[in-house]
C-alpha cells in the first residue's frame, strides 16, 4: 500500500470472520443523515454562534495549514495519514510507519502567509510515534493608521504568530490509536506579546477491514492568556498619549471535531474513492458540517473537492490536486489546494510530503 493512502487497512488474522461492508455502509448512511439537516434549524449540537462569535484569540490556530485538508473541506480528522496529522488529529500520527515530513505554505489574504513544518517518526517496538511541528503566520509590514491619520502615520507594524508543538501518539492495535500534542503559542503585534500553552487530544478507530474509519479530536484546549507590553493610544485634545498596559485575557479557540470516512472504491487497478464527513463545534462560533471527496488514480494523481456548510463566505467548494512523484528513494507527494471566499477572495495552498 502506498504510504500516503487515505485508508490504511489492518491485516486480517487467521480465522477472523470478515465484517460485511454493507453493515458499515448502513452506519455511514445513518451518521450521514445527521449531517443532512445541517442547514436546517435542527442541529446535533446547540448553536450559539451569534453569542460566541469573536470570543477567542489566537485565530491563526484555526486556519487549515495543508493543501489536502483545505481542498477536502477540512474533513480529514479521520484521514490525514501524513505529517499534517499533527495539525488535525495527533492520533493519526501513530498509524504512520517510519519517518514522515511535510512542508506547507498558504498564500492567505492581503499578502498574509501561513506556513507549517511537521515531522513524525515511528519508534519500532512499542508502537509509539514522536512528532514535532512549527506553525507560523506573518502579516508582513503594514502601515499604522489612526482616525486622525487614516492614510498612515509613517510608522509600520507586523503581526507574527507562532505555535510549536511536540506530539506523542501510540498505536494500541492495528485498529485503534490515540495521541496528544502540547503546543506553545505566541502572538506578537504592535509591541504586545501574548503566549500560552494549549493541547490537542485525539483518538482514531478503524472499523475492521471494512474501509470505514472514525476519529474524535479536541484541538487547542488550554489556558487563557493576557497580552503583555504597552500600547500608545492618541487622545483627542490631550497632547500626552494614553499608554495602555492592562488588557483582557484571551481564550484559545478550542474546537471539537468528529469525523467519519468511507472507502467507497478500492480495486486491483489501484483506484480509490474516499468520502469523508466531519462535524466541527468551536467554542467561538456555531457548529458546522463539512463533506469531502477524494479520488486517487493509479496511485499517481489525486483529485479532491470539499464543501463547508454553515460557514460564512464559503459558498464555493474547495478544489485540489495531489501528484505522487515517482522518484528513487523517498516517497514524495505534491499537493495544491484552492479555496475562494465571497468577499475576501482566493486562497492558494501548496505542500510537499515526504515518507521514508
Amino acid at each position: 500500500m502506498h504510504p500516503f493512502h487515505p485508508i490504511r487497512r489492518a491485516p486480517r488474522q487467521r480465522g477472523e470472520i470478515p465484517v460485511r461492508r454493507h453493515h458499515t455502509l448502513l452506519l455511514v448512511l445513518w451518521l450521514g443523515a445527521l449531517w443532512l439537516p445541517a442547514s436546517a434549524p435542527a442541529q446535533v449540537l446547540p448553536s450559539f454562534g451569534g453569542d460566541r462569535a469573536g470570543t477567542s484569540g489566537f485565530q491563526f490556530l484555526k486556519i487549515a495549514s495543508d493543501a489536502r485538508g483545505a481542498a477536502l473541506g477540512e474533513t480529514v480528522v479521520a484521514a490525514a495519514f501524513d505529517a499534517s496529522a499533527l495539525f488535525w488529529n495527533p492520533a493519526l500520527a501513530a498509524q504512520l510507519d517510519g519517518l514522515h515530513a511535510g512542508l506547507h505554505h498558504t498564500a492567505y489574504f492581503v499578502d498574509v502567509s501561513l506556513d507549517l513544518l511537521a515531522v513524525t517518526y515511528h519508534l519500532p517496538g512499542p508502537g509509539l510515534t514522536l512528532g514535532a511541528s512549527l506553525q507560523t503566520l506573518d502579516s508582513g509590514k503594514m502601515d499604522v493608521t489612526t482616525e486622525f491619520e487614516p492614510f498612515g502615520t509613517g510608522e509600520q507594524f507586523r503581526l507574527i504568530d507562532m505555535a510549536t508543538g511536540l506530539t506523542l501518539a501510540q498505536r494500541l492495535t492495528d485498529l485503534f490509536s490515540y495521541g496528544v500534542t502540547g503546543k506553545y503559542v505566541r502572538e506578537s503585534v504592535a509591541g504586545l506579546t501574548t503566549s500560552t500553552l494549549v493541547f490537542d487530544l485525539g483518538i482514531f478507530y478503524r472499523i475492521g477491514d471494512t474501509g470505514a474509519q472514525m476519529a474524535v479530536a479536541i484541538r487547542n484546549f488550554g489556558f487563557d492568556a493576557r497580552p503583555e507590553g504597552s500600547l500608545r493610544r492618541p487622545v483627542i485634545n490631550q497632547p500626552p498619549e494614553a499608554v495602555e498596559t492592562e488588557f483582557e485575557a484571551m481564550t484559545p479557540p478550542t474546537t471539537f471535531l468528529f469525523g467519519l470516512t468511507y472507502d467507497v472504491l478500492h480495486d486491483d487497478a489501484r483506484n480509490d474513492l474516499l468520502v469523508s464527513l466531519q462535524l466541527n463545534n468551536p467554542n467561538d462560533n456555531a457548529e458546522n458540517w463539512n463533506v469531502g471527496v477524494e479520488y486517487v488514480w493509479q496511485q499517481r494523481l489525486a483529485m479532491r473537492t470539499g464543501y463547508r456548510f454553515g460557514v460564512e463566505e464559503y459558498t464555493m467548494p474547495g478544489l485540489g490536486l495531489g501528484l505522487y512523484l515517482p522518484l528513487p528513494g523517498p516517497d514524495l507527494r505534491f499537493d495544491y489546494g484552492f479555496n475562494r471566499l465571497d468577499r475576501l477572495g482566493a486562497i492558494h495552498r501548496i505542500g510537499l510530503n515526504l515518507s521514508l
